[in-house]
């Protein structure tokens, strides 16, 4: 008798068929889930049963008098969980699909429009310009835009904002709702949008049919705490970008402006392919009397170090030319500055002097330690200045030596970075290009404006270099402009 007592109050639903098929006797939790006549089951053993809104597992046990026992195991909200579960999984695979703020807000207001409210508003926390806010209604278009919001209008919106747990929408008064976030509201959810360490926003969710359940407002939190870590690491990632982006502009080297008297061109090109900086670089400075200085250099190494160290010399010079214009004397300065703040970094340096006269450029060159710049001229001679020096950045006091070439209408001078001489590559793939193969190249390029020789010499490096590793790239090209016929 105890164990059929204990059977007739067990909570899990039970139904006994007999041999010939008929209902034979229901337990008290089968007969309040199936009140009326129950039809003889035809279920297999571990089917999935939908009654009353729920979903039961039938799992059957044969009786020695030939019936049958069906248990009915609630799995509702087992399959609940399943679901929820594999629905985070996707959205969180949806949301790491951006890393632009604008767009993972979208896609965040997307997804909590189509699985878990009718309407659905991102909100981020206030900029110069308001609030960035995407609303995503259920089937339609999320729109984005900058709004001038009231946040205190909504109950749980600026504590949201603030990363404070969320208010229960049974709190929040639908009534009362701003008419710029909603009408005819049955049933709102504010909850924080968690970021890493400082919040990303808040989630917005409304219904205009029924009320959010308690289960539902947890699994909406679920769905927050990973969408508020997918903006925050987009809005991460962006600054990260633009704050790079700022710096990386002041390393490059300067767009060359145009000059009457005078024409410059330069190209560069950094050591790796997704770099846009590196060791070598080159500047033009305006001095009075129309005169120009010039310095191309190449810092020890490559990569983000040495363009940080490629800043400090540029700055370097700039400051030393309000002071001094005389080469020794800028490269001695310079030298003594290198000892002071790095002395595991050298630059080997060019620079010179362009001056505009009666018969063309008069250019005046002093090289710390750098490849002596070729002067080509207009009838293809290619010659090298003599000019050398010691490296700079290395002993207490530098030698220098200045040569002074003067560029007759259609000659060019040539600064390059070693980049180029020694880029590997050709037919076999790890030959240097070489200052002899250069030298012949550049006999084809007598008489080249400034801008289409840079253009052919880092032409001829690249090509040689083909898909193979190579140095920082720099080269400067000074000519003297052929004079129009009257």
């Amino acid at each position: 008798m105890a164990t059929v007592s204990s059977w007739l109050r067990s909570p899990c639903p039970a139904l006994v068929v007999d041999a010939v098929g008929a209902v034979h006797g229901m337990n008290d939790a089968a007969k309040s889930l199936f009140p009326e006549q129950v039809v003889p089951p035809q279920w297999r053993h571990g089917e999935s049963v939908h009654v009353a809104e729920r979903s039961y597992a039938a799992h059957r046990v044969d009786n020695e008098d030939g019936s049958v026992t069906w248990w009915l195991l609630d799995e509702t909200d087992l399959l609940l969980e399943r679901e929820r579960a594999a629905l985070l999984a996707r959205m969180s695979s949806a949301l790491m699909t951006s890393l632009n703020p604008e767009r993972c807000m979208t896609v965040v207001a997307e997804l909590a429009a189509a699985h878990l409210a009718d309407e659905a508003l991102v909100i981020a926390p206030q900029s110069d310009h308001g609030h960035p806010v995407t609303r995503c209604l259920r089937g339609e278009s999320p729109t984005y835009e900058l709004q001038h919001v009231d946040v205190e209008e909504v109950v749980g919106l600026s504590e949201a904002l603030r990363g404070f747990p969320p208010v229960p929408s049974r709190w929040i008064d639908p009534a009362a709702a701003p008419g710029w976030l909603a009408q005819d509201v049955v049933s709102i959810v504010v909850t924080p949008l968690p970021g890493h360490g400082v919040p990303a926003g808040a989630l917005i969710l409304i219904r205009r049919d029924k009320h959010f359940t308690e289960d539902e407002e947890a699994f909406a939190r679920l769905f927050a705490s990973r969408a508020g870590v997918a903006i925050s690491a987009a809005s991460l990632f962006t600054q990260q970008a633009v704050i790079t982006d700022r710096l990386t502009r002041d390393l490059l080297p300067p767009v060359l402006r145009r000059y009457e008297k005078v024409e410059l061109a330069g190209r560069y090109r950094a050591a790796g392919d997704t770099e846009r900086v590196g060791g070598d670089f080159y500047d033009v400075h305006e001095l009075p009397d129309d005169e120009l200085f010039v310095v191309l250099g190449d810092v020890c190494g490559k990569g983000l170090d040495a363009a940080a160290q490629t800043g400090k010399v540029r700055t370097a010079v700039h400051a030393l030319l309000q002071v001094v214009t005389d080469h020794d004397q800028v490269l001695q300065a310079l030298n003594q500055a290198l000892l002071t703040t790095d002395q595991s970094r050298f630059i080997t340096t060019v620079v010179g002097t362009v001056r505009p006269v009666d018969e063309g450029l008069r250019v005046t060159l002093t090289s710390g330690g750098h490849l002596p710049p070729l002067i080509v001229r207009a009838n293809g001679t290619v010659e090298a200045a003599r000019t050398k020096g010691t490296l700079v950045g290395i002993l207490p006091r530098i030698v220098t030596a200045t040569d002074e070439v003067l560029l007759a209408p259609g000659d060019s001078c040539l600064l390059y970075t070693d980049g180029i001489t020694e880029a590997n590559g050709g037919p076999l793939g790890d030959e240097e290009f070489g200052e002899d193969r250069l030298r012949r190249a550049l006999t084809a390029c007598g008489g080249m404006p400034a801008e289409a020789l840079v253009e052919h010499v880092h032409m001829l490096a690249a090509q040689w270099v083909g898909v193979g590793t190579h140095d920082d790239m720099a080269v400067l090209a000074i000519t003297a402009p052929r004079r129009r016929s009257s």
